[in-house]
């Protein structure tokens, strides 16, 4: 007989909408939402609706500081966290103490700081922390782990990582929350935590030293002035025809969630991306060593005119090599609006004039010709990863997942730690030994 987990949910921005739609579709069978909390309860409001309108059962609602209440209250076995990454360290850490597992979207924590709280409350009560690296479950990264694990190119020397984020997605760390460096740690932490997560998990390695390079060169008040914009809304709704404002009004579940909530806790959603006061880069280039001895050059770009990233892994007997164009351009409508739907192409480009959405996996062994490697099909959002990692969720799979999928809290760690240590290099201009910052607690575990 299946055994049915008890969830309790906090945070319920556009994010936990993944959760609570797998708990009450494909995996009622093994997990029911029985309570939730948000500081803004009009998006609980939302989501109490959606549920109603199922016939699904309505959690029972709890404030933030009632978190230990509701999790011995309503005999909760796990709690999934979707909240700004500057409370998961706290919130993780109370739920473990209290007596829950956790379920944490990436990353784990944003300092050094974070990471030793949630280690002592490990410690204490014996419980387990799952972070969710979905980047993992997709089907071209797996393909890619498959290709360095068989031995194809030997051991691996080297790996050269480009992430570009386009106007569309990488502005939008500039409008919300992210684009104070206190509440995210900015994109090393909240973004590339999700890439050094999967170059760890390729090369089965841990990151020991870390030299990062970087700047706010796009966004912000400055770059505007030194690009003669002029003067700008201070937020996008109700703006016509800025490819970077985003109106909240003109998207319905974003104005449920954001514009008509937020007279409750005072966040806007919409702000203009050159802003006045925004503290994160977006550029970015780091210069990585593991303990197996090999290295990482990486770099981040959040306002590429494409969506994807680029990856070469050498090896002693060769190089594989992915390209993944996750979205080829972004294009401005007759009306003024961003277009990123490839069949709604303004008239006059085509497909020659647009790069293609595509995804490349090529292996070339030394003193062999190049070969594809065939990618299968994805499920879902993420590169087809987040149905996949959803089944692993919430089926807890993972002494028989052959690819070693299912993040635990050392592989949350091991993410982070590169972003958190070149933080510091940003700030000192000099190499970190990430030892040197006291989250090296679980370095070691295989």
């Amino acid at each position: 007989m299946t055994h049915t987990e008890r969830y309790g949910l906090i945070g319920t921005g556009s994010r936990a909408g993944m959760y609570i739609q797998a708990i009450t579709g494909e995996h009622s069978d093994v997990a029911e939402l029985v309570a939730w909390s948000d500081i803004n309860p009009a998006r609980l409001d939302v989501y109490e609706r959606d549920l109603a309108a199922i016939g699904a059962r309505i959690p029972v609602r709890y404030t933030p500081d009632q978190l230990e209440t509701m999790i011995r209250i309503e005999r909760l076995d796990r709690v999934i966290i979707t909240t700004p990454d500057y409370t998961h360290a706290d919130l993780v850490a109370r739920a473990l103490l209290a007596g829950a597992d956790v379920v944490v979207e990436k990353p784990l924590t944003i300092n050094a700081a974070g990471l030793r709280q949630i280690a002592a409350a490990i410690d204490e009560s014996g419980r387990n922390v799952i972070t969710t690296f979905n980047y993992r479950y997709s089907p071209r990264n797996s393909a890619l782990r498959d290709v360095i694990g068989s031995g194809a190119i030997g051991d691996v020397t080297s790996v050269h990582f480009e992430w570009a984020l386009d106007t569309v997605h990488g502005a939008d760390y500039f409008r919300r929350w992210h684009r104070n460096k206190e509440n995210s740690g900015g994109l090393l932490i909240h973004k590339a935590s999700h890439h050094f997560d999967l170059v760890n998990w390729w090369i089965s390695a841990a990151p020991v030293r870390v030299f990062a390079s970087g700047g706010l060169r796009f966004y912000g008040a400055a770059n505007a002035a030194a690009r003669g914009l002029g003067p700008r809304p201070a937020r996008g709704t109700g703006v016509v025809g800025d490819p970077f404002a985003l109106d909240l009004a003109a998207d319905a579940r974003m104005k449920e969630l954001y514009l008509d909530a937020e007279h409750y806790d005072g966040y806007l959603r919409d702000r203009d991306v050159f802003d006045a006061g925004i503290s994160i880069e977006d550029n970015l280039s780091l210069l990585v060593d593991y303990d197996s001895g090999a290295s990482m050059s990486y770099s981040l770009n959040a306002h590429s005119p494409w969506e994807g990233y680029r990856v070469t892994v050498n090896g002693t007997a060769g190089r594989a090599e992915l390209e993944v164009v996750e979205r080829g351009a972004v294009l401005i409508g007759d009306d003024g609006t961003v277009v990123v739907d490839p069949s709604a192409t303004p008239e006059g480009l085509t497909s020659d004039t647009v790069r293609p959405n595509r995804e490349r996996l090529v292996l070339q062994r030394h003193w062999e010709s190049a070969t594809e490697v065939p990618i299968p099909d994805g499920i879902g959002s993420h590169g087809g990863g987040d149905a996949y990692l959803l089944q692993h969720l919430f089926h807890r799979v993972q002494v028989d997942e052959p690819l070693g999928r299912v993040a635990g809290y050392a592989d949350g760690v091991r993410a982070v730690s590169v972003g958190i240590a070149g933080n510091e290099s940003l700030r000192t201009g000099q190499p970190v030994l990430i030892s040197t910052l006291e989250v090296a607690v679980v370095q070691n575990v295989k």
